[in-house]
């Protein structure tokens, strides 16, 4: 059975000049696939010190080894990059169909070099790759420059594109397909500085794979498993807007920047309020959970607003940070964010942080343009997302996110930026789920939920045991998680479909069959491929000159007692994280700095790694 590593296409912008090439069996081998062969052809291929937004750094839009086939949960995609937000490696998933269409061209990595003089686009389909003129479609939003894509390429064309945004270089912006987005990091921001408006496929399905009868097999079989599993069932009929009765009930549901764990009159914001605006359901290729939750509001304020959305996140961006109860302006804001292109989770941080600034006298007024920024008033919070995602006003220093924006302000505002690396925290308060908390400090990209979602501390999971989620000793629980969503990531699945009963044995067998590699089923080397790929992005992060000082907490989560009003948790801080970092550098095998070891990473097989993190050391 022969070795099917996939294809890889280069376009570079600045000469026009597109070529293809096989990917090596030994760095499937090695690396599988998906968050793996980001990580590898990052690090290998970008110069230590580039600027996240000069001509030199490189935007790799990545698939799966399975995406496109009838296997349910693993057709989604990534973008890896350097982020400007943070300056660290960047990682940002998203789903719809954009991830098949990829894989049905062949290619499982778009890697895209260099700066366009004007607009473009990149067209990709059967005939071959053509770069063509975006100025027609440059300042439209995601909606409508999707709309005129379909139209100039027919309806089997998937794009992912910018909107205004990443045109305006905000910090955070997203990369938006269909009405899902590649969040977090600024990966948009990349894509902007690039002059690059879209990512076009036109393709009909095709599948990739060394095993085709083995596979469709092993398929099948998942399919039935995940159809029979109460988690995607509950999935499939919630999504994640319930989430957030969860959250409040226990007291992590971040208000008020980080101040409280529990929001106000919380039930006004529940899952069946949520439900009764519901009139749809979207789901990604080959998905039968249609886990996105359509809703629209159809009088007052905000009618006609209508979103995919907003999900678990985006509901908390829109209601926790400023602790208003209205679902209507949460439906409303989502639609804007995917519409402009931005990340909901640091545009509702970036703008709890401001009407904390105003609360404390920090923003005048006559700094906000005229917006009182008050507690429980959301017309200035839709006011502000127009104004961010153009650069307008209080709109241009919030888009430089809330770490940058505080340096700028002064006068104790940094108090006031929630976030890790740069990054904002997303909607789970690190006081009261604290192996969360610690995998926000500890992961490559910065605060990211899902990077190492610690569903022991908040829904209960008893692998690889209980925890105590006010524990601060539960470091090789945090490496389980990071370890184990990195080789989930390989494939690229689901963050929710990882847990329908499927993962890793089945998981294993069927990247055999596509890869036609022996060893990927085998369930230790997934795991050593996992912590490999996180090993390898922190080499990266150490390389551009992260280190200890930056696996931190924000000064708030560490010094200030979390309220809780009525939930259990008052009180908490995070007090012990000098202690977690030595325990969970200790186990990771890295110094003390946080510089993995050269005994680790001969271990790990990244024996091209040792001369730079020994200059490190």
């Amino acid at each position: 059975m022969a070795i099917n590593a996939g294809r890889l296409l280069r376009v570079n912008l600045s000469s026009g000049r597109i070529s293809s090439e096989d990917i090596p069996g030994t760095v499937a081998a090695d690396f599988i696939g998906g968050r793996g062969y980001g990580i590898r052809y990052l690090y290998d291929e970008l110069t230590p010190g580039t600027d996240p937004l000069g001509e030199q750094n490189k935007l790799l839009f990545i698939t799966g080894p399975i995406a496109g086939t009838m296997a349910q949960g693993v057709s989604r995609w990534m973008v890896c990059t350097r982020s400007p937000l943070t300056g660290a490696f960047a990682r940002s998933v998203c789903g719809a169909d954009f991830g098949a269409w990829l894989k049905f061209t062949g290619y499982e990595i778009i890697i895209i070099e260099g700066k366009a003089e004007r607009p473009v686009y990149i067209h990709l389909a059967g005939d071959g790759c053509q770069i063509l003129d975006a100025r027609e479609i440059w300042g439209q939003n995601t909606r409508e420059a999707q709309s005129w894509l379909n139209q100039s390429h027919g309806k089997n064309t998937r794009t992912a594109c910018i909107g205004p945004a990443g045109e305006n270089l905000v910090k955070y912006a997203a990369i938006v397909s269909d009405r899902r987005t590649a969040g977090r990091c600024g990966t948009g921001t990349v894509m902007g500085a690039k002059n690059l408006k879209a990512i076009a496929i036109t393709a009909q399905r095709k599948t990739f794979l060394a095993d085709p009868d083995a596979y469709d097999k092993l398929a099948r079989e998942q399919v039935n498993i995940i159809r029979g599993n109460d988690g995607f069932k509950n999935h499939k009929e919630w999504g994640t807007t319930g989430t957030q009765d969860v959250t409040n009930e226990i007291g992590i549901y971040p208000v008020r920047n980080f101040r409280y764990g529990q929001q106000t009159d919380y039930e006004q914001i529940s899952g069946e309020q949520y439900r009764k605006l519901r009139t749809g359901d979207i789901g990604c290729y080959s998905c039968p959970a249609r886990c996105g939750k359509v809703h629209s509001v159809t009088s007052g304020t905000y009618a006609g607003a209508h979103s995919e959305g907003p999900e678990y996140e985006s509901i908390w961006a829109f209601t926790g940070p400023i602790e208003s109860n209205s679902i209507e302006a949460s439906i409303a804001a989502d639609q804007l964010c995917d519409d402009l292109g931005l990340d909901t989770i640091s545009t509702g941080s970036s703008i709890g942080f401001a009407y904390e600034l105003y609360e404390k006298g920090l923003l005048k007024k006559s700094d906000t343009d005229g917006l009182e920024l008050v507690y429980g008033r959301h017309e200035p919070m839709i006011a502000m997302i127009k104004k961010i995602g153009r650069r307008e006003g209080i709109g241009d220093l919030l888009a430089e996110g809330t770490k940058r924006a505080a340096a700028s302000i002064g006068k104790g505002a940094e108090a006031g930026a929630i976030q890790v690396k740069g990054l904002e925290l997303p909607a789970y308060e690190p006081r009261g789920a604290k192996s969360q908390g610690y995998n926000y400090a500890t992961a490559s990209i910065g605060a990211s939920h899902c990077y190492g979602y610690a569903a022991q501390d908040i829904f209960g999971a008893p692998f690889p045991h209980p925890t105590d989620r006010f524990s601060e000793e539960n470091a090789d629980v945090v490496i389980f998680n990071q370890d184990g969503s990195a080789y989930k990531e390989t494939g690229i699945i689901c963050a929710f479909a990882g847990g329908w009963g499927w993962v890793p044995g089945l998981f294993g067998k069927m990247l055999k069959a596509a890869r036609g590699i022996d060893i990927l089923a085998d369930n230790a080397y997934l795991n050593k491929v996992g912590e490999r790929i996180f090993n390898l992005e922190r080499a990266f992060n150490v390389r551009e000159g992260f280190n200890r000082k930056d696996d931190t907490l924000p000064v708030r989560i560490r010094t200030e007692p979390l309220h809780t009003r009525k939930a259990k948790g008052e009180g908490q801080m995070v007090s012990h994280q000098d202690e977690f970092l030595d325990k969970y550098y200790q186990l990771r095998g890295w110094t003390k700095d946080g510089v993995p070891a050269a005994d680790k990473l001969k271990a790990l097989d990244l024996d091209s790694v040792l001369k730079d993190m020994a200059v490190k050391i």
